[in-house]
């Protein structure tokens, strides 16, 4: 790993940049390192630049069980003092600051005052829209929002959305190589794609809960090993698809729509009133079982890495 006066030798793949050294920002830079790429990378907490390196070892580690490497990925990280040494010879910036709208603002202020006049600008935003972000940019078709699912170096998924389709092309076949699933919104939306259905999904998790109807547990556990693990491998529009038998999803609609709107209609809106909050940081408390986040953390990462393993040698639909 180098600082701002060693520069990595060149791969000949395009420079990354990562701005934001925490959770996210780590995991992007170990995907693209992992993948042959330069990154260059700031934070402004000193603590943060002080110790990216050593936090990208796991999640490098568990890239090379997926698909071995040779040489050590670090040798091209370099980390910089300022975002205009981060951003220098970049051809992607992958933002990870904070969802705070003004943070975001200011910072690409300073991003296209140095970084190159065709680089992309890409926000791992999850909570704000596209069009909360480009005022003040002087060329707004260079901005992307480009959400990734955390970790995203184990979950392939990346939503895009921007104006400009050939910088999004060019996006798209970058992450592309590096072994993820990019999707394109048609339309900028709140929480993108996959945060609309998650949260969708969760709103019922609680409403259940709330109402009485399972515990914490047995919700999960529900959703793990029915739907979840069916959806692991297939959409939602498919699963019906093949729930209508030989007729598809014509004959899903036809026959069972009626019985899907009386569902939906069923469906709650709870508030996270104080005594739902309780029942539900009392619920996870007792699936954790005792394991801390950490370990927690682990034992996801490791069921992905199965899962990811396993759609290799079986396909998903």
């Amino acid at each position: 790993m180098s600082a701002d006066t060693d520069q990595p030798t060149d791969t000949g793949r395009p420079t990354v940049c990562i701005l934001g050294c925490g959770l996210i920002g780590a995991s992007w830079a170990a995907l693209m390192l992992h993948h042959g790429h330069r990154v260059q990378a700031w934070d402004p907490v000193e603590a943060a630049r002080a110790s990216f390196a050593a936090r990208l070892a796991a999640p490098l580690a568990q890239l090379n069980r997926l698909s071995p490497r040779s040489g050590d990925p670090l040798a091209l990280l370099s980390v910089h003092y300022s975002v205009a040494a981060a951003v220098a010879d970049a051809a992607l910036i992958q933002e990870n600051a904070p969802e705070s709208i003004p943070t975001k603002r200011a910072l690409y202020a300073e991003v296209e005052a140095a970084a190159l006049p065709d680089a992309i600008i890409a926000s791992s935003t999850s909570a704000l829209r596209w069009s909360d972000l480009p005022p003040g940019l002087t060329d707004p078709s260079r901005l992307i929002t480009a959400h990734p699912f955390n970790p995203p170096h184990l979950v392939p998924l990346v939503e895009l959305y921007g104006i400009e389709d050939a910088v999004l092309d060019q996006a798209d076949a970058m992450y592309r190589g590096c072994g993820q699933v990019p999707v394109r919104l048609r339309k900028d939306a709140t929480g993108h794609i996959a945060n609309r259905l998650a949260s969708a999904l969760w709103r019922e998790a609680v409403n259940i809960v709330a109402e009485g109807i399972a515990d914490v547990q047995a919700m999960d556990a529900a959703l793990v090993n029915g739907p979840g693990l069916r959806w692991s491998v297939l959409g939602a529009h498919m699963a019906y698809h093949l729930g209508g038998g030989a007729g598809g999803m014509a004959g899903y609609l036809a026959h069972l729509g009626p019985s899907q709107e009386r569902r939906w209609a069923s469906l709650g809106s709870p508030s996270l009133t104080p005594e739902v909050c309780a029942a539900l940081v009392a619920g996870i408390e007792v699936e954790a079982a005792g394991r801390t986040i950490p370990q927690l953390e682990t034992q996801r990462d490791e069921a992905l890495i199965a899962a990811l393993l396993a759609r290799r040698e079986t396909p998903h639909v």
